[in-house]
């Protein structure tokens, strides 16, 4: 072999070295690059994107829309990757919170797994609220879609299971005091019904069994409770002042003595008056405290956590009258001459 010839080999040699180590370094390199592909867009930025998948949407569609809001780094390379591990096609449609700082894995899985993202709605259902304000409050959201004519009929005719609903004939006013006034976090996909049994149900963990217990030695159903506590609600501003209010309801049922309550006669009204007339003191309504003795036959409005507790655990007083100073807090008398002198000086 001469000279020229083994030199040909070896340049043949190198190069083939040579081009074997850029083989080398191409794949590697690619296998870098499309490892990168599946890297988070930006793994500092956490802030969430809601996107929206839609029903039937492709995984081509798919990734586009996910290239578009820039939280993958290749739409083509979503599809390769969805097709590797064969989840094409098994994306759930629905809104998504994502964020840049998934990766491609991340993303693809929660689409899989159809970890839809729904919006958290806030609604606050005050204390002393009735009935028709909370169907009025729930129906007026427009973040949610509650008819009112829906809730006003599992309202009165739904069936629910709680001990403290039981001797409860259904009617139009059959959960007034129970729906528990609180903020409640919902969905905007909530039913009529659910919200109703999300109200119940927070009133049965509020009322303890303790308080069941409390209530037979009051000599009081659940309801009877509820009724006063309904009732101390709409009289009380002052917070230290609840179990005085109910101490006074207590001792005016004790010696069989009218309650005379204004909020019971506004609620027969339909209207809360700030001055009540005399003409109004007459009302023919089981709901008159002016007129009937006893509790009214059922709650006035929904009673807070503490008027609730007021109704169980009055203070030990022997006050029989109380009237409003005009600043929320209240005169309370024991005998009646001492409550002229209150009237007439506040009134």
């Amino acid at each position: 072999m001469n000279t020229s010839t083994k030199k040909t080999k070896k340049i043949i040699k190198k190069i083939n070295l040579v081009l074997i180590i850029l083989l080398v370094i191409g794949v590697y390199g690619g296998y870098q690059y499309y490892n990168s592909l599946k890297l988070p867009v930006d793994k500092t930025n956490s802030e969430n994107i809601i996107i929206n998948i839609p029903k039937g949407a492709s995984t081509a569609k798919i990734a586009d829309i996910l290239k578009e809001n820039e939280l993958i780094r290749n739409g083509f390379y979503f599809r390769l990757i969805s097709k590797q591990r064969k989840i094409g096609g098994k994306f759930k449609a629905g809104n998504y919170k994502l964020s840049k700082a998934m990766d491609l894995d991340e993303i693809a899985d929660k689409l899989v797994k159809g970890e839809i993202y729904v919006e958290s709605i806030k609604i606050t259902i005050p204390e002393g609220f009735e009935v028709k304000q909370i169907i009025e409050r729930l129906a007026g959201n427009k973040n949610v879609d509650l008819n009112k004519e829906k809730l006003q009929d599992i309202i009165g005719n739904g069936d629910f299971d709680f001990d403290f609903l039981k001797g409860i004939p259904k009617g139009k006013n059959r959960l007034e005091g129970f729906l528990f006034p609180d903020t409640y976090q919902v969905t905007n996909d909530i039913t009529e019904e659910e919200i109703v049994l999300k109200m119940l149900n927070r009133f049965d963990s509020i009322f303890k069994k303790e308080y069941y217990e409390r209530a037979k030695e009051l000599n009081m159903s659940v309801k009877d409770v509820i009724v006063l506590a309904s009732i101390i609600e709409r009289e009380a501003r002052v917070e230290e002042e609840r179990p005085i209010i109910s101490s006074v309801f207590h001792n005016r049922l004790k010696n069989k003595m009218l309650l005379q309550s204004c909020a019971t006669v506004q609620y027969a009204l339909g209207e809360r008056k700030e001055q009540l007339t005399y003409d109004d003191l007459e009302i023919n309504s089981p709901y008159n405290t002016y007129k009937n003795l006893g509790l009214p036959p059922m709650p006035i409005a929904s009673p807070g956590k503490a008027s609730i507790y007021a109704a169980l655990f009055p203070d030990d007083t022997k006050f029989l009258y109380f009237v409003a100073k005009g600043d929320g807090s209240h005169v309370f008398s024991k005998t009646y001459n001492e409550h002229l002198k209150a009237k007439n000086r506040y009134n």
